[in-house]
């Protein structure tokens, strides 16, 4: 890959010249991604865009549930797609996820605070907000949106999630396949997509950026909050996060090795990205804005403490630089981050005083956590979005 073959989005070109000059390799490859999408995904959502809603619902829930007549029913590129997405690594087993997930659950509620707060705004900070803006996703039923999203988690961190007919494994490919219709949607019914100034929707170098923030960068931002984790139990971490995300049709090409490369294509995926526009401001602060709602706070008063303190934290862990450009409130947040640490750190030690207290404490977490996550009568829908405006669009 070189200079002349390389199709540099306009709005990407003057960070990656700054880019280039710290790691011209990685820097490429970023903005190569820029121009993919997911084809595996991309082909089987065109073969299926003359169904109505409720037929691809059903093939795809028949074939994710290995039923062969849905794949005899199903165009071919249905086949293709699910013996592509069932293709697991070999380090994507239960036994090298059990000590991340073990660690999630021992730290559910500061995790789940350093993805909100730190690692989602992160990166919304990026252009993939302009997808998500223009469709309205998470403004129109902004709520719903965040709590599927916490199911998401909840499921990939469970014991089983992961593995062929677990929930964690499904849901990472119903995200794979919404991202694959709204792209198709962007692309085909939005007349004023630029691709030469902005690459393609949705793009795989978006997806390897936030493959990035959700593994390595929770990471960093539970620690900053307190968190301790050993060596195995951070790379178990990764490797749940990791495994999700190639499901979700992050390529490989793009998909981090470990803890170290995962912060490093963000560092340089964050220089490549154009600064936080409009579109960022708006996604970084109706994401804040709607915490209150996903966790069924309704009281007036206690909203507008429990917002504040969102702001103060997200402040704190992604940097006031960030902050500001996201038109943040202005806070001093610089005694927050110690003081969640002497209050995670005497957690800890209460844990090992009292009997019963820590089994107490990850119970009332993880039933937080349940009570954010939506959780649908009819089980998990496969229907997808079918106008390019979220409010437009059937409920799915």
């Amino acid at each position: 890959m070189n200079e002349q073959t390389l199709k540099i989005p306009v709005d990407y070109a003057p960070g990656y010249d700054l880019a280039l000059k710290i790691d011209p390799e990685r820097a490429r490859n970023y903005i190569a991604h820029t121009r993919i999408g997911d084809p595996p995904a991309d082909s089987l959502v065109e073969a299926l865009g003359n169904v109505d809603g409720q037929t691809f619902h059903r093939l795809i829930s028949g074939a994710m549930n290995g039923d062969e007549e849905a794949f005899r029913e199903g165009p071919r590129e249905l086949q293709e797609f699910f013996d592509i997405v069932e293709d697991q690594p070999a380090w994507a087993t239960q036994r090298n996820f059990e000590a991340g997930i073990r660690a999630f659950h021992r730290n559910s509620d500061l995790m789940l605070q350093g993805l909100v707060g730190g690692s989602l705004v992160e990166g919304f900070s990026s252009n993939i907000s302009r997808s998500f803006v223009i469709t309205g996703r998470l403004r129109e039923n902004g709520v719903r949106r965040l709590r599927q999203n916490n199911r998401h988690v909840v499921e990939i961190f469970t014991p089983g999630g992961l593995e062929r007919h677990g929930d964690g494994w499904k849901l990472s490919v119903r995200i794979r396949l919404v991202h694959a219709q709204v792209r198709w949607l962007l692309t085909n019914e939005y007349d004023d997509w630029d691709e030469d100034a902005w690459g393609v929707p949705l793009s795989s170098a978006h997806m390897g950026f936030a493959a990035s923030a959700f593994s390595a960068m929770s990471l960093k931002h539970a620690r900053q909050l307190g968190v301790r984790l050993s060596r195995e139990e951070a790379e178990s971490f990764m490797l749940v996060w990791l495994c999700s995300l190639r499901t979700m049709g992050v390529p490989d090409t793009i998909l981090p090795r470990d803890e170290a490369d995962a912060l490093r294509t963000f560092e340089i995926g964050s220089i490549c990205e154009p600064p936080p526009d409009f579109e960022s401001i708006i996604m970084a602060n109706s994401l804040l804005k709607a915490a209150p709602l996903v966790l069924g706070v309704s009281d007036e008063s206690e909203k507008r403490e429990l917002l504040k303190l969102a702001y103060s934290v997200s402040r704190a862990l992604i940097g006031d630089e960030l902050a500001d450009s996201l038109k943040f409130p202005k806070r001093d947040s610089k005694m927050l981050l110690f003081g969640a640490r002497v209050q995670t750190r005497l957690n800890y030690l209460m844990d090992r005083l009292f009997a019963g207290r820590a089994q107490r404490r990850r119970f009332n977490n993880f039933a937080m956590l349940l009570s954010a996550s939506a959780f649908d009568e009819e089980g998990i829908s496969y229907r997808m979005p079918d106008h390019v405006y979220a409010e437009r669009s059937r409920q799915w």
